[in-house]
Formats: C-alpha cells, structure tokens, sequence
C-alpha cells in the first residue's frame, strides 16, 4: 500500500551506518546519537510480512515513546527527542545481545511449550495443573538471545547466559532488576486503562559512560500482550478465550491459515480488506494502551516528511 513505509534509504549529515531490524531502521548519527525510523513492516513469528501496516509505525513510535517517560522515573531509557510520529532520536549504546521477556500469564509462547509436556521454560519452573492464560504465582524471566532480521529468537536461561558470557552476572543482574521494576509500573499503568500486561520484553544497552538504558520499544503491542481486564476470570473459569490487545491477532490468523514461519511454509496472501482491518485494530491497541485518542500523521509523503523533521532536529545538535 503507497502510504506506508515498508523500507528507508536517507543518508543524514554525518551519517555512519544503517541497522534494519525486522521493523526499525537505526542510523548512527556520528558515533553520537542513533535515529531510530519506526516503519510500517509486520514481524510475526520472526518473519517479515510482504506487505506494511497502516500507521504502524507511528502507533509503535508513539506508545513506546510515552511509556518511556512513564517509566524514566524507575529506569533510565536512550530517549532524547521525537521529532516525528516515526521517529525516535537517542543516545547510541551497546545493545545488550538477549531481550529480556517476562511473562505474568502462562500465555503465547509459554502456554505453546506447556502444551507439549514442558513444564521448564529458559530455566525457569512452570507449575503443574495450570490452564492457559492462568496467573503465575509470580512474574517469570524467559529471557531469548536477539535475532538478525529473518533469523528466529531462541529461548536462552539465565544460566547460559552468564555460562556463554553473553552478559556479566553484575549487568544481568541490573537487567533483572530494571525488568522486574519495568514489568511492576507496566502493570500498573495497564490497570487503571481497564487492561492487563501479560507478558512483554525489553530491551537494554549500555552507554559510552557505562550506564545501562532501557532502548528500542517498551509495552507497544507488538512488543507485549494485553488482556481487557473486564470478563478475565470469568473467561477463565468457563475455558473460553481471552479478550487480547497484543497482535497476537494475527499470529492466529497466521495459524489458521498454516503458517508458523516453520521450513517451506509459505505467509498466506493478505488482501488490502484484511490489511486495513490489522491498521484498525492496531489503532484500536494504541487508544486503549495509551488513554489517548490517536491522531493520524500526513501520509501523503511520509519519506519527505520523515526527512524533513530529522534535517530540522540535526541543525539543533
């Protein structure tokens, strides 16, 4: 569809490189700051759908950009400005090399293990005789090693973690508390919006003074699940589904429609009804995650209009 952004050239004063992730595009701005563009693409299953998403990005952008000053009070965070509905400008940091997932409910890909037998998720004990979407007695860290684009996340423990190196047990340390205090204010925030934060990840990197930030996205849908508050323990009890915010949405139609991003399977054709219908829904997410209602950016020529609003920020560096 002409009015998303499915891919990003610029090549901004003092430019050093570009990192394209499944969904963000990062410029490194001399060694300095990072311009991070929020496009329109739809990652499900670690697999890129060939089609973008209506404001996606934006909504992505502006909902983790909101949470962050939520949360910078708990958590310091890489922000520094958002000169755009896509964009978000920050501090250039060492990403950390896992994500940091942490679940409340036995939900998505924990309930898919517990299914099949597993009651030990990255290490981490699931108790017996739980139903799907089940409260666990306390949050669970199931922490995954971060994948390139088109590569599958894996599960990791703590264990191998500190085993391989990955992260020093003084920073992985730092990591679990500052995700266990994120999870805490994510929950809180989702309650007094009607809602309940089951399950998100975080990611973090470490400054050039050393100080570890939160960065990338926090609490967006596609980063977290959402249950509608309302009617949970009630679903519950009568083993019926739950009301979700996340998009996971479209990880079942995927289903429904044989994909898991497994070997030789194919992503199943998406019509433009039924990408309008995924662009409604996440609008939809953003209203009820944020509180606020959500203001379409002009599409007319999102890549000039990106471009614009970056040069014009750059000249106040």
């Amino acid at each position: 569809m002409s009015n998303t952004i499915i891919d990003t050239n610029f090549n901004f004063p003092n430019q050093k490189s570009i990192y394209k992730g499944k969904v963000r595009e990062v410029y490194n701005i001399n060694d300095e700051q990072l311009v991070m563009v929020a496009t329109d693409r739809l990652s499900a299953f670690d697999v890129v759908m060939p089609k973008g998403i209506p404001y996606k990005g934006q909504i992505l952008n502006q909902i983790a950009t909101k949470m962050m000053k939520e949360t910078e009070d708990l958590v310091p965070n890489w922000l520094v400005a958002t000169p755009d509905p896509n964009v978000a400008i920050g501090h250039l940091c060492e990403t950390f090399k896992v994500e940091m997932v942490i679940r409340g409910y036995m939900s998505g890909h924990a309930a898919r293990e517990y299914k099949l037998g597993k009651r030990m998720l990255c290490g981490v004990a699931m108790p017996d005789g739980m139903k799907e979407n089940d409260k666990f007695p306390q949050p669970i860290i199931t922490p995954a090693t971060k994948a390139e684009m088109g590569d599958h996340d894996e599960d990791i423990s703590r264990e191998d973690i500190l085993a391989k190196g990955i992260v020093s047990e003084e920073d992985y340390l730092v990591l679990e508390d500052y995700t266990r205090k994120l999870f805490q204010r994510g929950t809180e925030i989702a309650a007094e919006r009607g809602l309940i934060l089951v399950d998100t990840k975080y990611e973090f990197g470490k400054t050039k003074d050393g100080k570890i930030v939160l960065i990338d996205e926090i609490h967006t849908p596609d980063s977290s699940r959402y249950f509608y508050a309302n009617g949970y323990q009630d679903r519950q009890d009568k083993g019926e589904a739950q009301k979700q915010l996340s998009k996971e949405f479209v990880r079942q139609w995927l289903i429904a429609n044989n994909f898991q991003g497994l070997e030789r399977q194919t992503v199943p054709y998406m019509s433009d009804e039924y990408i309008e219908t995924v662009s409604e829904r996440y609008i939809e997410l953003y209203e009820n995650i944020t509180g606020d209602t959500f203001v379409k950016g002009d599409v007319s020529d999102i890549l000039s209009r990106i471009e614009a609003n970056v040069l014009e920020y750059l000249k106040t560096v």
